[in-house]
């Protein structure tokens, strides 16, 4: 969904450096996993495609936040009154 984002904060020697990845478009979800010491966040279509992909040493990684846009559940949605009433 529109609006998923992630934050990296990565060691970057004497300072830090931030790097966002955002769901840049409707339909678009913001993945994270760890293989083999890499972090890699990637921004996936709904078909499972990747757009474009950010990679960092693991062991570099200070922080890593996600940000998922609000989901509404069914239960929670308001309920539409009849127009025709």
């Amino acid at each position: 969904m529109k609006g998923d984002r992630v934050e990296i904060v990565v060691d970057a020697g004497d300072t830090t450096r931030t790097y966002d990845v955002v769901a840049s478009r409707a339909g678009r979800r913001v993945e994270t996993a760890v293989r083999r010491g890499v972090v890699e966040v990637s921004e996936v279509t709904r078909s499972g495609s990747v757009v474009r992909t950010a990679r960092f040493m693991a062991t570099r990684v200070l922080a890593l936040v996600e940000h998922p846009v609000p989901r509404v559940d069914d239960a929670e949605r308001p309920l539409r009154e009849d127009p025709k009433a």
